[in-house]
């Protein structure tokens, strides 16, 4: 049987009602069939009653696996809500896969300190999560889980929003977990990765000839202040503005490739420089030998790169087309980046053929680069499902 996948979103302002109204809408797309996943978010003041909520949703969807988390901003069908009370949920029908859901716990009392929780995982085809940004180290199970399943995506988003109480608002099974991390495990479901970092290449590529740690010392034999600088002076004077308005370093990850397309690099933030030494700090740990390329963001660089990586996922999909999206975007887009609401929402139905698609907007998104998966900002990372 084929994939099926619905959406729903809801601004009811009953929590209980708004949770039930939109699995609703979601569980009708599936021809009657009972979903092995609901994802839910959750928005507003519905978040001072997550659990009303959630019975809502288990009431009208009877799903096998439930996992989901509370969001600053949902997303559905061509909408984007921002602000207000609102509940958007995603259920799907994988037919002969498998989904095996996880509750993550991270234990820093421990000799040595350990993350708990995380089922057998080999022969996954793909792993979405949901974390809480506060009390569970993201970046350590993506570096953990690269060695465990290599190239195998890992999608999903950081908490952006938090319960009445300051807890995590983790959604799994018919309980609200107040930290960690949710997620599932899906076996023998198709799921490709889409990642569209939002930044645009500037200036020409560069080796980095030495670098310790995340400090680059040197690119193309010069000092890496100095050459940045150069580079930066020689650029069209366009280029020169977007980069004035926050200059960003591309790493390659993925050093087998003979050409570097605007997906390959890794897109961080410098951290630092030093004027007498000539070195830079960024965000990500670095080597002698990679390639590196400025980046700068601004929403037409973000628009059109967004639909670049959509439309790569549709000519992947060309034979079976797309059975739906999950969707999560960083809480720096929206409406504070591209000016008019719903633009990542329209966007995506746009280049994916009205395929049904929600997600919610996060405090950091989790995504493959170079066929490892990293945590980022300012992009918006999709899990695409075949038919």
């Amino acid at each position: 049987m084929a994939v099926q996948i619905g959406t729903g979103l809801s601004t009811l302002p009953d929590p209980r009602d708004a949770g039930g109204d939109a699995a609703s809408q979601a569980v009708a797309a599936l021809d009657g069939t009972a979903p092995e996943l609901v994802l839910a978010f959750v928005t507003g003041a519905h978040l001072a009653a997550p659990e009303a909520t959630l019975e809502g949703v288990h009431e009208a969807s009877s799903p096998a696996v439930l996992v989901g988390g509370g969001a600053g901003g949902v997303l559905g069908e061509r909408r984007e809500l921002e602000s207000g009370n609102a509940v958007a949920v995603w259920a799907a029908s994988f037919g002969a896969g498998e989904v095996t859901p996880f509750h993550l716990r991270f234990e820093p009392d421990e000799d040595p300190p350990r993350i708990t929780g995380l089922p057998d995982i080999q022969g996954s085809r793909g792993l979405i999560m949901i974390a809480d940004p506060y009390s569970f180290p993201t970046d350590t199970l993506l570096s953990e889980l690269a060695l465990q399943l290599p190239g195998v995506p890992i999608l999903g988003g950081l908490e952006s929003a938090r319960t009445s109480d300051g807890t995590a608002s983790l959604l799994f099974g018919d309980e609200v977990r107040p930290d960690g991390a949710v997620g599932v495990s899906l076996g023998d479901v198709e799921l490709l990765p889409c990642v569209s970092q939002g930044a645009a290449p500037v200036g020409p590529e560069l080796t980095i000839t030495a670098a310790e740690g995340n400090v680059i010392e040197e690119l193309a034999g010069r000092p890496a202040l100095e050459t940045l600088q150069r580079v930066v002076g020689q650029l069209p004077e366009r280029e020169r503005g977007l980069v004035a308005g926050g200059l960003l370093i591309g790493i390659v990850v993925d050093r087998g490739k003979a050409e570097y397309q605007q997906g390959d690099f890794l897109v961080r933030g410098i951290a630092g420089a030093d004027p007498d030494s000539g070195r830079l700090a960024v965000a990500a740990e670095v080597h002698e030998g990679q390639v590196i390329r400025l980046h700068a963001r601004d929403a037409r660089s973000a628009h059109e790169d967004l639909q670049r990586q959509l439309r790569l996922c549709m000519d992947a999909v060309a034979d079976s087309g797309p059975a739906g999206a999950l969707v999560f975007s960083c809480n720096g887009r929206g409406a504070g980046m591209f000016g008019p609401c719903d633009h990542d929402a329209t966007t995506v139905a746009e280049e994916l053929g009205e395929a049904p698609a929600a997600g919610f907007f996060a405090a950091g998104e989790i995504g493959p680069v170079g066929g490892r998966s990293f945590l980022h900002g300012f992009t918006a990372t999709l899990g695409v499902f075949p038919r």
